[in-house]
């Protein structure tokens, strides 16, 4: 690497979320659709100029929603990294014009890695762009084939070595409890990633969402289903190989070196403000959650016109706590006892500690001062942990 490339690697200093906003960009495209995946994308990419166009339509028009610094903006999608330089501009253009983003805002963008050739990153690297974030899920060859990714082994390789030649900042995305993924080979993925040498790791186990293909595929014996004790036993490899090379467990599915947490990510859990641009794109205000349809041509037609294509809910006092608790329990920072009495009053605090009382009692859930947090033993049971302290009814 020559010393002008050196110079010019993204390195942004990075950590916990600040007190600003963020934005949070759908790229709803995909050149084809993996097994397992719900979100909402088209394989189809005609009409990629004209949603361009309207993200940046509906950017304008909710610009005056926010105060303050923007510190985040994600791309997501879909694949964001189908994107062109021409295409980044302008929405960057926009952001720009119309917000005010602080001095070292976190810029993420989710890539594929068969979209990570040298000429792409190159340009990624000259926009404002500090954060990649890729796909890899998988270094096996069968595991991509299964899941239908449209990248291979060799491609998932060479998108991490070529990306870090300008970029400091970088996760991957693995994903285990694949059927018939065996627990030496799931170490070999955990190990592999490890060789290159980046600050940040994502990593979810396989799920089976409804109407998908994978759900489909199993429903007819095609391909065997998941197991949720093999994906418990590869959960347990991941963070014990992780934390044992200076990983921190920030949250359930995400491990960062110091310094690295993801700014975005961190943001939503501890129920900062956000901007959901794009078709199916959520937004958070503290007290209202609003979401655009969920179709491309809908989405463009109505910012055509000018009209933001959405609905919004209020959230109750107790969707507000039980929100707290599901995204509390998830992270290192817990769920805070004081503050779920200031915030939601005293019959919260009582039904969270009177709830969490047996779970204490069996080790999975630990008080350290004020914090209730989850152990080693219940983290894989998080989220149904969570379920159990949220309030149904007061």
């Amino acid at each position: 690497m020559d010393s002008s490339t050196e110079k010019s690697k993204k390195n942004i200093p990075v950590g916990e979320a600040g007190s600003g906003n963020g934005i949070y960009i759908h790229i709803p495209f995909c050149k084809q659709a993996c097994h397992y995946c719900d979100f909402h994308f088209s394989t189809s990419l005609k009409k990629k100029t004209e949603l361009v166009v309207a993200l940046c339509k509906e950017l304008i028009l909710r610009k005056n929603e926010f105060t303050g610094l923007v510190e985040t903006i994600y791309f997501g999608g879909g694949t964001p990294s189908l994107l062109t330089q021409l295409d980044l501009d302008i929405i960057f253009k926009t952001i720009y014009e119309n917000y005010t983003v602080s001095e070292n805002p976190e810029i993420t963008l989710e890539a594929n890695p068969d979209d990570l050739n040298q000429q792409k990153i190159e340009q990624l690297a000259q926009s404002p762009i500090n954060r990649l974030s890729i796909g890899i899920q998988s270094f096996f060859e069968e595991d991509l084939k299964f899941m239908n990714r449209a990248h291979t082994a060799n491609e998932a390789e060479n998108s991490i070595k070529e990306a870090k030649k300008y970029f400091d900042n970088i996760s991957i995305d693995l994903i285990y409890g694949i059927p018939e993924m065996s627990t030496a080979r799931w170490k070999q993925n955990i190990e592999k990633a490890l060789s290159f040498n980046i600050p940040h790791i994502s990593s979810y186990a396989l799920t089976v969402e409804p109407k998908t293909a994978l759900d489909i595929l199993i429903k007819k014996g095609l391909v065997p289903p998941v197991d949720d004790a093999l994906a418990e036993k590869h959960f347990f490899t991941l963070m014990e190989t992780l934390q044992a090379n200076y990983f921190v467990q920030y949250e359930l599915s995400n491990f960062g070196k110091e310094g690295f947490f993801s700014r975005n990510n961190t943001a939503y859990w501890q129920g900062k403000t956000y901007l959901g641009i794009g078709p199916s794109a959520h937004s958070y205000d503290g007290k209202n959650r609003s979401w655009n349809v969920k179709n491309n041509s809908l989405y463009i037609n109505a910012m055509e016109k000018g009209n933001l294509p959405s609905e919004s809910e209020r959230l109750t006092t107790t969707d507000r706590y039980n929100e707290y608790v599901m995204t509390g329990l998830r992270t290192i920072w817990g769920v805070s006892v004081r503050r779920v009495k200031l915030e939601f009053g005293i019959k919260y605090k009582e039904h969270l500690l009177r709830q969490a009382q047996k779970h204490l009692e069996e080790n999975l859930l630990y008080l350290n001062g004020d914090l209730l947090l989850v152990t080693k033993k219940g983290k894989f049971l998080s989220d149904g942990l969570a379920s159990d302290l949220f309030l149904l009814n007061l």
